[in-house]
């Protein structure tokens, strides 16, 4: 599932790729995906105009229409985005494509119809609107920010970290990565967590999440140190060789290193 390293960079492809050219076609080819708009509004409201810049918040993409106004976009499972000419090499699950003056088309593909496409007219507005915590790279996020988040709640530290109306971002994939770097066991209570635990929670999610967004979201570009490389049932742990462990979890599968992260608090 695409999360924030994912969303991060496609926003920088989408900036390398399709700013600042005059979009001649909307193609929704999914209208069920929309949010809030109809395929004709979507339509009136982008052509003629140009997406001019880009903003991230969570798992959200936004990009600002000249005209007035942003494109949101949300991956949900599968979703990712495509710049293509030639209509041969388009993906295979296009759900919008917007045609450009140039020749050229940026694709939205979502296979599974999980993800969202919107017209906003505030990005800040649509976060509040969306109960979302703060953003997981927010550059002022500090140890006491995350303590106040978590106080008072009996969560397990794997849930809390995907819970976006605590902190915005953060998938099970890397979830279970910041939990690693951490050594903090999934299970641990969110109020047994102590100072000391909290900034290596904090530390290791930012760098988890910055290593992640320069690694180009690739799994195969990722420190061989990284507990996401192991993610299988026959892993073992890159730091004690031990036998990784595996558990269902918010309905999620958790893998985790039952040495390396011991104590589950109460």
């Amino acid at each position: 599932m695409p999360e924030l390293p994912d969303v991060e960079v496609f926003r920088r492809y989408v900036n390398a790729t399709a700013l600042h050219q005059q979009i001649e076609d909307v193609d929704v080819r999914a209208p069920e995906m929309l949010k809030g708009v109809s395929p004709l509004r979507l339509r009136s409201r982008m052509l003629g105009h140009s997406l001019e810049t880009t903003n991230r918040y969570g798992k959200y993409l936004f990009a600002r229409l000249s005209g007035n106004g942003w494109l949101a976009l949300h991956f949900g499972m599968t979703g990712f985005m495509a710049y293509f000419k030639d209509w041969l090499t388009i993906s295979a699950h296009p759900r919008l494509v917007l045609s450009f003056s140039n020749g050229h088309h940026l694709a939205y593909d979502c296979q599974r119809k999980l993800g969202m496409v919107g017209l906003i007219e505030d990005p800040a507005a649509f976060v509040r609107r969306k109960g979302l915590g703060p953003d997981a790279l927010e550059a002022d996020l500090s140890v006491e920010d995350v303590r106040r988040l978590f106080a008072g709640r009996r969560a397990r530290v794997k849930a809390a970290l995907m819970n976006q109306g605590l902190i915005a971002g953060i998938g099970n994939l890397y979830a279970d990565e910041i939990l690693f770097q951490a050594r903090i066991h999934p299970l641990a209570r969110v109020g047994s967590l102590d100072q000391t635990q909290l900034r290596a929670l904090l530390q290791s999610m930012k760098s988890v999440l910055g290593t992640a967004i320069r690694c180009q979201a690739d799994a195969g570009r990722m420190p061989r140190s990284w507990l996401l490389l192991h993610r299988d049932p026959s892993g073992s742990c890159p730091r004690c060789r031990k036998r990784v462990r595996r558990m269902k979890l918010v309905g999620r599968t958790c893998y985790f290193c039952g040495a390396c992260q011991a104590g589950r608090g109460t």
